[in-house]
């Protein structure tokens, strides 16, 4: 059993409109891990974004958005609601809310992949 006290979470800024308080480094599992991410505007800013090895379970902590797939499929959500993300789905979130995201396996930096294409 392990406990990561938020204290102890890593804050990052991925662009104007994302920013993540990460537990997984202080949590060290190669399986799973967690963070809480608060989204303000477009995310990625333009293009998609693709995990290549996670899945993710998101779960809407506050406020309302749009997951945003190619093709203009876009599904609304709001607070309460949750959202599975195959590896490898190009999308992009757009809205003002907090979402926290369990990834498995593990997320890394490397597994991400940002697609300039409209």
């Amino acid at each position: 059993m392990k406990i990561v006290k938020e204290k102890d979470a890593q804050k990052s800024e991925y662009a104007s409109t994302s920013t993540v308080l990460d537990y997984s480094m202080a949590l060290n599992e190669k399986n799973i891990d967690f963070c809480i991410n608060a989204i303000t505007g477009r995310y990625p800013t333009k293009g998609y974004y693709s995990n290549t090895e996670c899945e993710e379970l998101c779960y809407i902590i506050e406020g309302k958005g749009t997951i945003n797939k190619r093709k203009n499929e876009s599904i609304s959500f709001e607070k309460g609601d949750i959202i599975f993300i195959n590896k490898k789905e190009l999308y992009y979130w757009n809205g003002n809310f907090k979402l926290a995201v369990i990834c498995t396996p593990a997320w890394t930096k490397k597994q991400c992949k940002l697609y300039e294409e409209e």
